[in-house]
């Protein structure tokens, strides 16, 4: 049975999420849709990452298993002719080793928040960042995220749903910058905790705008304490950007 691995971009301001639901669409099961579509299958397919409601993906990866070999080229113009009417498009497909497997064969996550940080309301951004009215110091904000950097216990940016077995997590990179009227976070690891990337977005602009210092981040990170991470940013400024594979 041959395996296939897809590169995935989707808007996810109009599904669930990733993970099918019963509460409305998901980005699986509109891919799930499209490979029956062509192929007649019943698959299923598993993704490397489960993003949340509005959460986008500028390079979700995902595995499906397929009864017959087809070009990979095929499947993905075919995929992409079903998915008309979706904010979803396969960007490549190839053929993967039987033992590759989306989620468990990553050895990298890289994420994207966005922030557009001006007092003029979001036309053309709406839905794709989080718009920050007051000004933001994107430098304080870089400081204060290197204290993440590296193996901590990160129970204070750990969503109470949280399904991981452990609290501990690894921290690769994380970066502030400003672009103009945008302020960019950036954060690679190999796995995060549930709304991980959020919560730490939320706890930076808090020390953007003033109302923390930058080594506040070190203390509540210390802390261990959920209670003390800052307002969760909105899902619409992440995006998964690429995962990383052997």
């Amino acid at each position: 049975m041959p395996r296939y691995r897809l590169i995935i971009e989707y808007d996810g301001a109009g599904y669930v999420g990733w993970q099918q639901q019963d509460n409305g669409p998901s980005v699986q099961a509109a891919l799930q849709q499209a490979v029956k579509g062509f192929s007649g299958e019943e698959v299923r397919v598993f993704g490397a990452g489960r993003t949340d409601a509005g959460v986008h993906a500028l390079g979700q990866a995902a595995h499906i298993d397929l009864a017959r070999a087809w070009d990979a080229d095929r499947v993905r113009e075919a995929m992409n002719a079903h998915l008309r009417g979706h904010a979803i498009a396969v960007l490549a497909v190839e053929e993967a080793a039987e033992n590759f497997d989306a989620r468990f064969s990553a050895v990298g996550r890289h994420y994207l928040y966005r922030i557009v940080n001006r007092r003029p309301p979001l036309a053309l951004a709406r839905g794709q960042a989080w718009h920050v009215m007051q000004p933001l110091d994107a430098a304080a904000m870089h400081e204060a995220a290197q204290a993440l950097i590296g193996r901590h216990d990160f129970s204070t940016f750990r969503d109470a749903q949280c399904q991981a077995k452990s609290p501990v997590k690894t921290l690769d990179a994380i970066s502030v910058a400003r672009e103009g009227e945008g302020v960019e976070i950036r954060v690679s690891a190999r796995s995060f905790l549930h709304r991980q990337v959020r919560s730490i977005a939320g706890s930076l602009k808090k020390v953007g705008e003033g109302a923390w210092p930058p080594e506040r981040m070190a203390e509540i990170l210390k802390a261990a304490d959920r209670r003390l991470c800052g307002p969760v940013a909105p899902p619409d400024g992440l995006y998964l950007v690429r995962v990383d594979y052997p």
